[in-house]
């Protein structure tokens, strides 16, 4: 693939990015780079390699439902700015 002043900004366009000229070069080197680098991935033979969709074999590991207390009310509304005997109370946001 030729990376070209067009595609530079074609690219920066689309990423909304502005870049002045020795931005500019820098960006097209950095993108030739990379480009090559992915081209030189190409050189591998893969035959016989099963696509990799998970980093392991494990499925759908999850722990174990534990059981543990809770705090009481008032612990919970002591810092708690303003409050009433069972509930925190807010600014209404909604208007009607």
């Amino acid at each position: 693939m030729e990376v070209n002043d067009t595609l530079v900004d074609k690219v920066a366009r689309l990423a909304r990015l502005q870049y002045n000229s020795a931005e500019k070069e820098s960006i097209k080197t950095d993108l030739k780079r990379m480009i090559e680098f992915v081209e030189k991935l190409n050189e591998l033979d893969t035959t016989g390699v099963a696509p990799l969709l998970h980093m392991s074999d494990n499925i759908n590991i999850l722990r174990e439902d534990e059981v543990k207390g809770s705090i009481e009310r008032t612990e919970g509304l002591k810092n708690a700015p303003v409050h009433d005997e069972q509930f925190f109370k807010v600014p209404k946001v909604i208007k009607k």
